[in-house]
């Protein structure tokens, strides 16, 4: 059967997401990635380059964040904490960068510049603007992260086993702090 270039694009992107989540940045090779997509490695070279061009394109993703500023100010941390729980387990592509960007600095200077730039407008919206924007956005973005490493990666009890509403109970009022609060 034939596949169209956007089908066999899309078939290299799940296989190489699969494949970069399964063995990491490091070990995933262009051939593992090609035999898991039933196609010639070539054609990936030929759609994405390079590995690492290949891994940017399965590792692009929407933080999806929501307009913070129809939220009350005191609701601006339980909000945000929802929004990661709910993004976090249901996205695999966030797993992968975490996982890999660990250990791998390409990786996490691709986390730190996404991060930078979708939640660093979001945050500077809903706060107003302030001169510590970057600081606040980097400190929501530690909590986040380092929720989702401990949850989802490192699955350490008892947080891989709460609910999403008391991840959410515990890390809202730390998120409200470094948004609107006072050091």
């Amino acid at each position: 059967m034939r596949r169209s270039s956007l089908e066999t694009k899309a078939t290299i992107l799940a296989a190489a997401r699969e494949r970069f989540a399964t063995d990491g940045y490091e070990k995933a090779t262009i051939r593992a990635i090609a035999a898991d997509a039933d196609i010639d490695p070539s054609m990936v070279m030929r759609y994405f380059g390079n590995k690492e061009a290949l891994f940017g394109a399965a590792a692009e993703f929407d933080l999806e964040l929501p307009d913070l500023t129809e939220v009350p100010v005191d609701q601006l941390g339980n909000a945000l904490a929802a929004h990661f729980v709910q993004r976090w387990e249901r996205d695999g592509a966030l797993l992968i960068l975490l996982r890999v960007g660990v250990t791998n600095e390409a990786v996490a200077e691709r986390m730190r510049t996404i991060f930078a730039a979708q939640l660093g407008p979001v945050v500077a919206k809903a706060t107003g603007n302030s001169p510590d924007t970057a600081k606040r956005a980097g400190l929501a973005s530690s909590q986040v992260l380092g929720m989702a490493l401990c949850r989802y990666v490192l699955a350490f009890p008892p947080l891989a086993t709460m609910s999403a509403d008391e991840v959410v109970d515990w890390i809202g009022p730390t998120l409200q702090r470094y948004l609107t609060g006072t050091p």
